[in-house]
């Protein structure tokens, strides 16, 4: 995501815009003041949309990113962009609880290039009082690397498509007091995202992840299919939308759907709200997710 400078609120707004006459070759400057609230949709939106996209270099199409299995970074991302996110989250499992938490660091050093690290948490607390039964261990699930590139932006199919591997390498539980990986997690991922009109928002993201077990030694095979649908409102960078995460593996289809919204809260600060409804209640039920997200500047 990028920093814009564009916001809705109740005060005025202010904009230098390119006002193109009839007679070809003729462009007027102009400063328009006027209160937000005053401004039809439309306006606010292609406004807010031609800030994002063509207020720099290289061009850009403004795409809504999912919250839970979010992006690298934007899509043809600018040499510059950064971005922290913090994540907290909660899943209520049959037999336990698992309380998740995250810190991620995403940049973009060169046009169109975006690349992640992560340190993702879980901590788990027994629920059920079966004797036989008991909860993993905590520990910091893996150390995550992971890189984008959009080797495809077009603002005038308003489209974008991109490619990207996210490596982890999964830890040990605390309790075995252990810095030895257990695993080793491989996932080229494809991403194809459009707009359709100034709205509305579709996205794919999609790849197989192929994980090495160390101390098994066997290899997990398992597809990722996450499709979503997302509706900007007029002028702001807030949405509401959904996620539908899909995972296929050795004969096994599981689905989560992942209502969501977003809402600035700040001119660089944003917070995500995610629920979580499994299709199929095998093992897990309800869960909820944060992230708070901060864009420092950048030129």
């Amino acid at each position: 995501m990028k920093h814009y400078s564009l916001s809705k609120s109740t005060g005025t707004l202010s904009l230098l815009v390119a006002i193109s006459f009839v007679a070809p070759n003729t462009t007027l400057m102009g400063q328009i003041t006027a209160p937000a609230d005053s401004l039809p949709s439309q306006v606010l939106d292609a406004l807010f949309i031609a800030e994002v996209q063509d207020s720099a270099y290289p061009p850009k199409v403004l795409h809504a990113e999912p919250l839970y299995i979010d992006l690298i970074r934007d899509l043809g991302a600018r040499k510059g962009e950064r971005e922290w996110n913090v994540g907290v989250g909660l899943t209520d499992n049959l037999k336990y609880d698992s309380y998740t938490a995250l810190v991620e660091y995403e940049w973009a050093p060169i046009n169109r290039l975006g690349l992640e690290i992560e340190l993702p948490f879980t901590f788990y607390y027994q629920t059920a009082k079966d004797q036989d039964s008991s909860a993993p261990g905590s520990k910091l699930n893996g150390l995550k690397a992971a890189a984008q590139y959009t080797f495809l932006v077009s603002p005038k199919a308003k489209t974008s498509l991109a490619i990207g591997y996210l490596n982890e390498l999964e830890m040990p539980e605390f309790n075995t007091r252990s810095m030895r990986p257990t695993g080793n997690n491989f996932n080229p991922f494809f991403i194809a995202a459009k707009r359709w009109g100034n709205n509305w928002h579709t996205l794919l993201y999609t790849g197989p992840e192929m994980i090495r077990h160390f101390d098994k030694k066997k290899w997990e095979h398992i597809f990722q299919i996450n499709t979503n649908i997302h509706y900007m409102i007029s002028g702001t960078r807030n949405f509401i939308g959904v996620e539908l995460n899909k995972e296929a593996r050795e004969g096994d289809f599981d689905m989560v759907i992942r209502p969501q919204m977003r809402v600035g809260i700040a001119e660089n600060l944003l917070i995500g709200i995610v629920a979580g409804i499994p299709v199929n209640r095998e093992n897990q039920r309800f869960s909820t997710f944060f992230r708070l997200i901060y864009e420092p500047s950048h030129k």
